[in-house]
């Protein structure tokens, strides 16, 4: 969304919003700011206090422009950047250095004392989203990040990946409860895991809770969807990751209709940066709509001529019914079983015309010890191979580009003592 330039104003009545000015909470997003004065500081400040920002993640840094600049060198960008800049020199070409380290996706507000329409027009044309003309007060903060989310040509935030095995007992669902773990953990995006498998699921295992409520709550009240509502039934599991548990419990029968989940899901999307659906085996017209419906695939098989089978079919049929998407995505698990014939990933390859994006290599003893004490990979073996592969997952299904590592220098050890004392 481009906003036309704002002229705020020290009064407090200009704080104050008409009666029809309806400001809509903003989702979980990522929000970081980087102020020059110490007012300015304070006015974010107190705008993450506010109701409708309570779901977003507020940063608040001072520096300015050089200093996010220098930040997003060695770190992924949030979903949303606030900068404070002076003049109109600075501002532009503060913002083409930006651009150089930003992810795409990434909106930009920016906070500046230069009243000329001319300078509005290049930041339109370099892509910022909002220009504010300091001084500000809380509440151009609020309208500000809000009305990136809230215009009726903005675009859902959640981004919805999918995650299914090809074939019963391949591993998809650690896969998928693994790789949302790294994008919470690692990419610090906002992320809730859906398990789908509501006789079975096993997301409650992995992540050791056992919510009292869930997504069976939601499918079985369609009429009381919305985010409120949505909200309450999720479990979370840390700062990033929420959970929306499955009973996985035999006491009902699971038939549902074809659309049983659309409304869950377009709620999510409205409130969560990444939703991981964790797809059970299995071929149904809500499974198949599920499949098709989402950003990103991810098909989980193991290196055997069923599961060849399986991921060419399902491979070739999403592909066919998304041609404007992006093609499904899969990766090979449990490769390396002793004394088992395999088929190799090159043969995978040929079959399915494109290559695994990942080769999970069979470790049971170290799944098994995760498995069975609720935990994730990452937390068992931090800096195991497999972690890092997780991660690499997680970086291809969201957009994120490789992880950055901040830059060492001769003076590392040194002030890494200092930091110590």
């Amino acid at each position: 969304m481009i906003s036309y330039a704002r002229q705020t104003s020290d009064d407090p009545a200009a704080a104050t919003p008409a009666a029809d000015d309806h400001i809509a909470p903003a989702p979980r997003v990522s929000v970081q700011a980087f102020c020059e004065t110490v007012e300015t500081a304070a006015a974010v400040q107190s705008a993450g206090e506010d109701r409708r920002l309570d779901k977003a993640h507020l940063k608040i840094q001072m520096g300015g422009m050089a200093a996010a600049i220098e930040a997003y060198r060695t770190a992924p960008t949030p979903n949303v950047i606030v900068l404070e800049t002076e003049g109109r020199n600075d501002i532009l070409t503060g913002l083409d250095q930006l651009a150089s380290v930003c992810d795409a996706g990434t909106r930009v507000v920016v906070i500046g004392k230069v009243n000329d329409v001319t300078l509005y027009r290049e930041l339109v044309r370099r892509g910022v989203s909002d220009y504010m003309i300091g001084p500000i007060v809380p509440l151009d903060v609020v309208r500000a990040i809000c009305g990136l989310f809230s215009a009726p040509e903005a675009k859902a935030v959640g981004r919805i990946i999918a995650v299914v095995g090809a074939k019963g007992g391949v591993g998809a669902s650690t896969i998928a409860h693994n790789v949302a773990w790294a994008i919470a953990r690692d990419l610090s995006l906002d992320a809730v895991v859906a398990d789908l498998d509501l006789a079975f699921g096993t997301a409650g295992l992995d992540y050791n809770q056992d919510p009292p409520q869930g997504i069976a709550d939601a499918v079985f009240s369609p009429d009381r969807i919305d985010t409120a509502f949505i909200d309450r039934l999720l479990s979370k599991c840390t700062d990033h990751l929420s959970l929306l548990a499955a009973p996985a419990t035999l006491e009902r029968v699971y038939d549902f209709g074809v659309e049983a989940f659309d409304s869950i899901f377009d709620t999510l999307r409205t409130t969560m940066p990444c939703i991981v659906l964790d797809v059970p085996h299995q071929w149904s017209g809500w499974t198949k709509r599920a499949l098709v419906g989402a950003d990103d695939i991810l098909i989980v098989a193991a290196p055997d001529l069923a599961n060849l089978r399986n991921t060419k079919n399902i491979y070739d049929l999403l592909k066919a019914a998304r041609p404007n998407d992006r093609s499904p995505l899969y990766c090979l698990n449990q490769v390396g079983v002793p004394k088992r014939p395999e088929i190799a990933a090159r043969e995978f390859a040929k079959a399915i015309e494109c290559d695994p994006i990942a080769t999970i290599p069979f470790d049971p003893q170290m799944f098994g010890l995760a498995s069975n004490n609720g935990q994730m990979i990452a937390e068992v073996a931090a800096g195991h191979r497999t972690t890092e592969i997780f991660l690499q997952i997680a970086q291809r299904l969201t957009g994120r580009g490789d992880t950055k590592k901040p830059r060492s220098s001769f003076l590392s050890p040194l002030l890494e003592k200092l930091r110590s004392r």
